[in-house]
């Protein structure tokens, strides 16, 4: 009985990496190969891996497990010996690929935090397009089918290729394999973080943080000037010059749609015009993010967003994130007197620094003073 609940799950994981296939038919024409080799992998798992396994399983016989040898024993007390300070970035994730351990080195590679990341999917820190690749090699490697590497990006530096090599290892007390990643960097290192010194009186002020207030503060700032010399009673250029003061300083695109059963795209402001004009011929309302903002009414933060098709798809059937290389966003809903006015989505692409959660709650506040504005009338 264990053995067929097992097959049953690893069924349940090939369907689910064979639907993470075919939302990746959409990559540019670059990334395909990998997405081809990915799928020819998965078929050949199938003829040599399940098909054999559901005949062992009819036939009334019990499929093979690979036992966890002494070696292997060894070298996991010698892993978490060494884990942390390995120099090279080390995660220990599951068959999933959801981060059990970061090391310190892969904390200050990916610039995210390990508290952070524990329990959350390292595909998330990933170009779109290498997402199901990665998943499949994992997914091989916690089988017992050998180490594998293949060549990713981080969707903060994803002009950089990472050397990523996946090998198998068996913790003690964990009922299953899980698979340990060492990420080589292929271009030049990231700047390293810098740290908080100390001085007579304690420790130094964090200057860095006190700049990204300041800015925050200006942005509030402006806001509220463009919002008090808009002229009362056009709703359509409230949105309009309210976007315009968020655009470029804050994000990189700033969608604006009106109404809350009815959803009306009425403003786009992105980094190209050609990018701006498929999504302004989007209809919002097939926008998972958009809609639910609009009848829940409450702000949606989401950093390094998992589902590429969360924000819909633009006119040529590809999704608006994985193409514009969305690493955060906020969904804000324009909300006064408990009634949604309009929706604003704000994207922050590439190696931009994600959104907040001081900056969202900024927003939080911005947005009330935008449905305020929009209420108002020429009386």
């Amino acid at each position: 009985m264990a053995q067929t609940d097992e097959f049953g799950e690893e069924l349940v994981d090939f369907v689910r990496r064979v639907a993470e296939l075919k939302s990746a038919r959409s990559a540019s024409g670059g990334d395909l190969p990998t997405v081809l080799d990915a799928a020819i992998f998965e078929l050949d798992h199938v003829a040599d891996q399940l098909w054999p396994w559901y005949e062992r399983l009819s036939a009334g016989g019990t499929a093979r497990t690979t036992p966890a040898d002494r070696a292997d024993r060894q070298e996991q007390q010698l892993l978490r010996a060494v884990f942390q300070r390995f120099p090279l970035p080390v995660a220990l994730v599951d068959r999933e690929t959801v981060v059990r351990r970061l090391n310190f080195a892969a904390t200050a590679f990916t610039g995210v935090r390990a508290g952070y990341a524990t329990g959350r999917p390292l595909t998330g820190l990933l170009a779109h397009a290498d997402r199901a690749a990665f998943r499949s090699q994992a997914a091989a490697v916690a089988r017992g089918e050998g180490d594998r590497s293949l060549t990713v990006h981080l969707q903060q530096r994803p002009s950089v290729p990472v050397h990523a090599t996946l090998t198998a290892v068996h913790p003690s007390g964990e009922p299953r394999t899980t698979v340990l990643v060492v990420l080589q960097p292929g271009g030049p290192k990231p700047p390293a973080e810098p740290t908080l010194g100390e001085g007579a009186n304690g420790p130094l002020p964090d200057l860095a943080e006190a700049t990204r207030h300041a800015a925050l503060m200006e942005l509030l700032d402006t806001m509220t000037t463009t919002l008090l010399t808009t002229p009362p009673g056009d709703r359509g250029a409230v949105l309009e010059r309210a976007a315009r003061a968020l655009h470029g300083r804050f994000a990189d695109w700033v969608i604006a749609d009106t109404g809350a059963a009815h959803l009306a795209r009425t403003t786009v402001l992105g980094p190209s015009g050609k990018e701006g004009a498929t999504v302004s011929a989007q209809d919002p309302a097939t926008c998972p993010l958009v809609v639910e903002a609009a009848r829940g009414g409450s702000t949606v933060l989401q950093i390094r967003p998992e589902d590429p098709e969360a924000f819909g798809h633009d006119t040529t059937g590809a999704p608006v994130l994985a193409q514009a290389n969305v690493t955060s966003l906020l969904c804000v809903p324009l909300r006064v007197d408990g009634a949604v006015r309009g929706v604003l989505t704000l994207f922050r692409c590439g190696p931009r620094l994600a959104f907040s959660m001081a900056e969202a709650q900024a927003m939080d506040i911005m947005s009330r003073h935008v449905a305020l504005a929009m209420r108002q009338d020429r009386s």
